[in-house]
């Protein structure tokens, strides 16, 4: 860890860094727009070639494909000490049958077992990302008991 992150309660991730944390998980946010409604799901996804992959059945996140909708997509985590964020900005587009092959020999397998035949890429035009440095109050035990 750098010193400028042990000095500093909030320091940005290189692009770089952010990229490894995407690499390391599996499991995030996605919030896109449908006309007037702004959506937040969970996904279980896969970095390839720097772009974010996931399957889907038809819905909204398919309609946000075909619409090329922009979309912003989450990860963290924290523990008593620190925590880190990476927010990935871009466009989803499903995949053309012609590439759908681009996906065989990945991991990339529902979480919930239903069927998505759908294969769907977060296209990144922004990835960011940042350190926290921690100090969380001690709990006040009386109150948490009421």
């Amino acid at each position: 860890m750098s010193e400028e992150r042990v000095e500093s309660p909030v320091t940005p991730l290189g692009v770089d860094e952010c990229w490894e944390l995407l690499e390391a998980e599996e499991f995030g946010r996605l919030a896109y727009r449908l006309v007037d409604e702004v959506h937040i799901v969970p996904i279980n996804f896969l970095v390839d070639d720097r772009s974010l992959l996931f399957r889907t059945a038809g819905g909204n996140k398919l309609l946000a494909a075909a619409l090329h909708s922009d979309v912003a997509f989450e990860i963290d985590w924290h523990d008593e000490r620190s925590a880190w964020s990476v927010v990935v900005r871009g466009q989803l587009r499903r995949l053309p049958e012609d590439q759908e092959d681009r996906v065989e020999d990945l991991p990339l397998h529902p979480w919930v077992p239903t069927l998505k035949y759908n294969v769907v890429e977060l296209v990144p035009t922004d990835v960011s990302g940042r350190f926290f440095r921690l100090q969380r109050p001690e709990r006040d035990h009386d109150l948490a008991a009421h």
